[in-house]
């Protein structure tokens, strides 16, 4: 992997982003982007709701459907990158509707896998698609539109994976108890075919930076001859950091996030028909946390990490010691929804706030493999703790690591500041 990759030059080169006149705001392009982000999402966290029925169905443990997120986010991290360098000459626009259409094929293999390995199989061609999606479209909204507008593309275009939490997952949760888990993934793949076209259709093209660079180019004085290689780009440490710490965020969060339904059923002693109403409860509340990091955060992603993960520490902490007071339980649960909501685009913000155009492409690839890598972990490690532990224990272990990503979100302002003196 290098964060050196080719850039187009002014003069005869495509105009750059960060220095393209301000035009209409791209609504239509970033709500179908961000309904894209809405399936992706909830095809990757589907299993989390519907991890009981899975479990009883094909006859493993619950810790066992966990790891299916784990099967599928490591997937992601194996080859995101591998398959980024092999498309960076493909065009964006016709590689996310192929990546759809993946998808797809994905849902309609787990609907009708006979026993676990299959699962296992099928949640792993999900993986492959979800890495390159999220190479590609972590990017893409930030081509859309000029620097200053990059915050308010990103968040309605993570929206899309706050919306998974409000109606996909907790949807397809309801589905999968009324009619059975397999016809989940089975609609769910459908939709998908829905999105492939609504992508080809609504979807403006975007200028790719992964061709070739010239030898030279051609300007109002005279030939200028490039560098055979450019310097080392300076924003490459701050993006590291920031990746960094996307990882621990997600290692935290999906170590407890995955067991959600569990923890909802047997710790707090809710009904198993609650489970998707209080899913959606809190998704809504993360809803409210996405508008919240777009309206007040949008120029201080780093207030709003600061503020978000210390309010998420309090609540999740509140919620493990409370689960025999069911009204404080669930208040703390959706103050933790509405905390975790700013996470995702707060810290893509800072990301594409933080690297140059030049690496823009290549940190947003990374950013995947770290974020994938901290839902994979989480889930193991859940895993882990559900059998060695018990269930109690792991939101107190969120909160822990949790605490870890806050120490190194404030020590990223430092590195930041001094790469930009």
């Amino acid at each position: 992997m290098s964060f050196t990759a080719p850039i187009s030059l002014p003069s005869t080169a495509a105009p750059r982003p960060d220095t393209t006149p301000p035009g209409p705001f791209p609504w239509i392009g970033l709500i179908a982007l961000s309904a894209a982000v809405f399936l992706s999402v909830t095809s990757e966290m589907l299993p989390t709701g519907l991890l009981p029925e899975m479990s009883d169905s094909l006859g493993v443990s619950q810790s066992d459907v966990g790891l299916l997120v784990s099967w599928f986010a490591f997937t992601v991290v194996l080859t995101s990158t591998p398959l980024a360098l092999l498309t960076k000459r493909m065009p964006r626009h016709g590689l996310i509707v192929m990546v759809l259409i993946v998808f797809a094929l994905s849902n309609v293999l787990t609907a009708f896998a006979p026993d676990y390995t299959f699962v296992v199989i099928s949640r792993v061609i999900g993986g492959l698609a979800h890495g390159l999606f999220w190479g590609v479209v972590g990017a893409y909204s930030a081509h859309l539109v000029p620097k200053d507008q990059i915050a308010r593309a990103v968040s309605i275009t993570i929206a899309g994976g706050t919306l998974a939490f409000v109606f996909g997952v907790p949807l397809g949760t309801f589905l999968g108890h009324l009619l059975g888990w397999r016809l989940s993934f089975v609609v769910l793949a459908g939709l998908m075919l829905v999105g492939a076209v609504v992508i080809w259709r609504f979807l403006p093209k975007v200028e790719h930076y992964g061709a070739r660079r010239p030898a030279a180019v051609t300007t109002a004085t005279g030939t200028l001859t490039l560098p055979a290689k450019l310097p080392r780009d300076p924003t490459i440490a701050a993006v590291a950091l920031v990746c960094v710490i996307t990882a621990i965020t997600m290692i935290g969060h999906y170590t407890f996030y995955t067991y959600i339904a569990p923890f909802l059923s047997e710790n707090m002693g809710v009904g198993s028909d609650a489970v998707a109403p209080l899913l959606f409860a809190y998704g809504i509340a993360g809803a409210a946390g996405l508008f919240i990091s777009g309206v007040v955060f949008s120029k201080r992603p780093q207030l709003g990490l600061v503020l978000g993960m210390s309010v998420s520490a309090v609540s999740v902490t509140v919620l493990a010691l409370s689960t025999a007071t069911l009204p404080l339980a669930i208040g703390a649960l959706l103050v933790w929804g509405l905390a975790f909501g700013t996470f995702p685009p707060l810290l893509q913000t800072r990301l594409l706030q933080t690297a140059s155009v030049r690496i823009r492409d290549t940190a947003s690839a990374v950013y995947t493999t770290a974020f994938n890598m901290g839902i994979g972990l989480g889930a193991f490690l859940g895993a882990l703790l559900l059998g060695q532990v018990g269930l109690g224990t792991v939101p107190l272990v969120y909160v822990g690591i949790l605490l870890l990503a806050l120490a190194l979100v404030l020590l990223s302002d430092l590195v930041i500041r001094r790469r930009r003196a």
